[in-house]
């Protein structure tokens, strides 16, 4: 039986099904090196999935399943582009599976844009979810805050923000972040949509938890429904109507927060000298041809911060094309291709950064079936591979390359720590945020006597 070993970039779901589908091979004996910048894995599952959210979350026993497995190894705190390259890849390994994500928010693209108080929700949802590269920057002081999007990840915000701390203080959220929600002075969330309510992606789920929230009104302006229609629509539109309407018939409360709704409102100008005081947003309306352009009714929210949430763009990787129009690496079912439409030997990309930054977590095993397929077509008509493929070689490398690794004992033992946190807090887990406490836990060796 032929042998390889596999290098994949990113411990993200996309990756790890990658491995998955690799190590499941009966052909060709593999083994996997997941490599991974953090010391931690699961990529979005652990730092992008709301911390509200721990059914979802629950998909990393299936994903932890993946990493037991003896053909595969988990090297964390190791940078690709900084530890190693194209060159150290290639030289290690029959293949290399890129899955690295979609880590960068767009652009809106407005004046203003770059006033302080202006963030992207990627940057929040960085922040509440613990991760290292977050700065403790957010500091909630603001009394109205504008959230521009219509996806889940806006949606996720908007929750928090209208939580209280003790519909929060169970979740494994860091202490310093809890500290920051506990003490916000965050009232008002209005909630941006360019197109209408039939057009929003919010799934019917994450709407109706809006309704436990214990210290919120949603308001909606009944007018801006019915303007929807009804015939034609899926069910899951007709779903998410039934809820908007449900909320647009409530009496408003005397809440502390409200989550205020937007239908078919434009954002076209952040306002402030040096720091944000306002939103201008246009009205919008549909186009023939099914665009949006505005109407040239325009209002003011006065907000003091702005979260975009309009979308994610991976980055472009040293030594590989990139596709920056689609924010892509482009590919043929998998294989990585150049500007001339060529493949690139042993290149492979999967995920978010194969296809952009759309479906669920599922859509990534079918991404990584199709991309495992053809690197096992490529291997069984390639040259036998040689003996410096060994996770030997690997490590000796590495080595000297002053590369400190966070294996999966590593990882072990921070997911240790952080369960013991929690323990001591009265709940399941509190996470660890910084980069520095990652590391001591995650090279610490354990020694008996």
């Amino acid at each position: 039986m032929r042998n390889a070993r596999i290098a994949v970039i990113g411990s993200g779901p996309a990756g790890l099904f990658a491995a998955d589908e690799l190590v499941r091979q009966h052909d060709v004996y593999v083994e996997v090196d997941i490599i991974d910048r953090v010391p931690a894995p699961y990529g979005l599952v652990r730092y992008g999935v709301a911390p509200d959210h721990p059914r979802i979350k629950a998909v990393i026993g299936s994903l932890q399943r993946i990493l037991e497995n003896p053909k595969v190894r988990f090297l964390g705190n190791v940078e690709f582009g900084t530890d190693v390259d194209r060159p150290f890849l290639d030289a290690h390994y029959n293949a290399t599976i890129y899955a690295t994500g979609a880590s960068r928010d767009r652009a809106i693209g407005i004046a203003g844009e770059d006033l302080l108080g202006s963030r992207s929700a990627t940057a929040f949802v960085s922040w509440y979810g613990g991760h290292p590269d977050s700065p403790n920057d957010f500091h909630l002081r603001e009394d109205t805050v504008a959230v521009i999007g219509a996806g889940n990840v806006a949606l996720d915000v908007a929750r928090i923000l209208a939580k209280t701390a003790a519909e929060l203080d169970s979740t494994d959220m860091p202490p310093h972040v809890l500290d920051t929600l506990r003490d916000s002075r965050v009232r008002d969330i209005h909630v941006i949509c360019r197109r209408g309510p039939e057009f929003a992606k919010f799934t019917t789920k994450e709407l109706r938890e809006l309704r436990n929230l214990t210290d919120a009104d949603i308001i909606i302006d009944p007018a801006e429904l019915t303007r929807a229609p009804r015939e034609g629509l899926d069910k899951a539109t007709l779903a998410n109507l039934a809820v908007f309407e449900e909320f647009a018939s409530r009496p408003r409360t005397d809440r502390t927060h409200r989550i205020h709704f937007h239908f078919w409102r434009n954002p076209v100008e952040i306002l402030g000298y040096e720091h944000v005081d306002g939103l201008r947003i246009e009205r919008t309306e549909l186009s023939p041809d099914g665009t949006v352009h505005g109407t040239g009714e325009f209002d003011t929210l006065p907000a003091q911060l702005i979260l975009r949430s309009v979308g994610y763009r991976s980055v472009p990787l040293d030594g590989l094309p990139f596709d920056s129009v689609r924010g892509t690496i482009p590919n043929q079912l998998g294989r990585v291709v150049d500007g001339d439409g060529h493949v690139v030997p042993a290149q492979y990309v999967t995920g978010w950064l194969k296809r952009g930054p759309s479906g669920v977590i599922g859509t990534n095993r079918v991404d990584s079936v199709e991309t495992v397929a053809s690197v096992m077509e490529d291997l069984a008509s390639g040259p036998e591979p040689g003996t410096s493929v060994s996770a030997d070689a690997v490590d000796a490398a590495l080595r000297t390359r002053g590369v400190k690794v966070v294996g999966y004992d590593g990882w072990l033992r921070i997911n240790g720590d952080e369960i013991e946190r929690g323990r001591v807090a009265g709940k399941d887990r509190t996470k660890i945020p910084d980069w520095d406490t990652l590391r001591r836990l995650g090279h610490e060796v354990l020694t008996s006597g």
